[in-house]
C-alpha cells in the first residue's frame, strides 16, 4: 500500500535536496555551500508562506546527515507550541543532549517562530548561546519583525521570496506530467492568479482542480478555487472606481459567499491589483495613498477586526478616487 503522504503532491513532489529546488537564487548556493562544509551558523528563514522555507529546512537536513537525518533533526511549531514551557522543556532537552555522526552538531527546525511570546524567545536566545556547540537552531517566520533583535543578530537571516509566475508554472507543468494530467493553459494562468507566487497554494489547487475533473480547465479551477480570480477583482474596482458603492458590495459579498473566499485573500488580490490599475483611473500617487490605506486594513485584520466592515471600508476609499485620481474627500 502506497504511503498516505503520496497522495498529497506538496508532500510527493517536495524537493529532498537543495539541488532539487527552483526558485530563491539568493538563499539555495549559500546553503548547499554550508551543508558542504558541513558547518553553519543558527539560522532566520524568513519571507511569505509557500515560499520553500519549510522545504529548505528539510532539504538542509538531508544534504548534512545524509540517510540517516531524521536521528540529527528535530522539527517543532511555534504556533503549536509558543510558551515559555516548550523552550524550557522540550528545546532545551533536545539541545543539550549530544550529536551524532561525523558532524558534531544537530539541528533544531523551530517553524513560525514569530508566533513564540517574547518571554519564550527571550529564553530561546539564552539556550541558542548555551548550546550552540552541540546544537544549531533554524528559525522560521513570516514575519522577522516579530523575532526580538538578540535572536536575530545571532542568526544568519535568508529572505525568501514569493516564487515568480514561471517558476510556478515550470513546476505545476512538471506535476501534472507526473501526474498523467491535461490541464489547458487558461487554467494554469488562472491557479497564477489565484496562489499570487505561493507554489503550495497553486500545488494544492491544481491537485484539488484534478481531482474534481479532467482536464483541467479554468473553469475547473474558478469552482475550486477560493481566492478570487483577477477578472472577479477587476469588476470589483471596477465598480467602486465608477461610483457604484452598492455594486461593488454585491461583488464583494459573493466573493465571501459564493467563492469562499476569506478576508485576507480579498485584500492580497486587491494589494496584486492596485499596481495594475490604469491611469486614467486612479493616478500614481493615488495608488501610494491606497496601498498605504490597504496596509492598515491588513493590520486591523491581523488584530481580529471584522472581515467585511473592514474590506467596505477599502470600497468605500475607492469610491472617493474618482477616474483621474481626483480624490472626492
Amino acid at each position: 500500500m502506497a504511503d498516505p503522504d503520496e497522495a498529497v503532491w506538496v508532500e510527493k513532489y517536495r524537493p529532498r535536496t537543495l539541488a532539487e529546488m527552483v526558485g530563491q537564487d539568493s538563499v539555495v548556493p549559500l546553503l548547499r555551500a554550508y551543508a558542504a562544509k558541513k558547518t553553519l551558523p543558527h539560522l532566520l528563514f524568513t519571507g511569505p508562506p509557500g515560499t520553500g522555507k519549510t522545504t529548505a529546512a528539510l532539504a538542509l537536513a538531508r544534504d548534512l546527515y545524509g540517510d540517516e537525518w531524521r536521528q540529527s533533526f528535530l522539527e517543532l511549531n511555534a504556533s503549536d507550541e509558543r510558551g515559555i514551557d516548550t523552550v524550557r522543556t522540550t528545546i532545551k532537552e533536545y539541545a543539550r543532549t549530544s550529536a551524532l555522526g561525523s558532524v558534531g552538531f544537530k539541528l533544531l527546525f523551530l517553524d513560525e517562530a514569530d508566533h513564540l511570546t517574547n518571554e519564550a524567545q527571550a529564553s530561546l536566545r539564552r539556550l541558542m548561546e548555551r548550546y550552540s556547540g552541540a546544537c544549531r537552531f533554524l528559525l522560521s517566520c513570516n514575519y522577522s519583525a516579530r523575532i526580538i533583535d538578540p535572536i536575530q543578530s545571532r542568526c544568519a537571516v535568508f529572505r525568501f521570496r514569493a516564487y515568480s509566475p514561471e517558476h510556478v508554472r515550470r513546476s505545476l507543468e512538471r506535476i501534472a506530467e507526473a501526474e498523467h494530467k491535461t490541464v489547458e493553459p487558461a487554467a494554469l494562468e488562472a491557479i497564477l492568479s489565484a496562489s499570487s507566487g505561493d507554489l503550495r497554494r497553486a500545488t494544492n489547487l491544481l491537485q484539488l482542480a484534478a481531482t474534481y475533473a479532467d482536464p483541467v480547465t479554468e473553469a475547473t479551477v474558478r469552482e475550486v478555487a477560493t481566492a478570487p480570480m483577477r477578472t472577479e477583482v477587476e469588476g470589483l474596482v471596477g465598480a467602486a472606481l465608477s461610483g457604484d458603492f452598492l455594486g461593488a458590495r454585491r461583488r464583494l459579498y459573493a466573493l465571501f459567499t459564493e467563492r469562499g473566499a476569506s478576508g485576507d485573500e480579498i485584500l492580497r488580490a486587491l494589494h496584486a491589483f492596485v499596481p495594475e490599475i490604469p491611469e486614467r483611473q486612479m493616478a500614481p500617487a493615488e495608488k501610494v495613498r491606497l496601498l498605504d490605506f490597504l496596509g492598515e486594513v491588513d493590520f486591523r485584520l491581523s488584530q481580529g477586526a471584522g472581515e467585511r466592515i473592514q474590506l467596505e471600508s477599502v470600497l468605500a476609499r475607492l469610491v472617493t478616487l474618482r477616474s483621474g485620481g481626483r480624490s472626492g474627500a
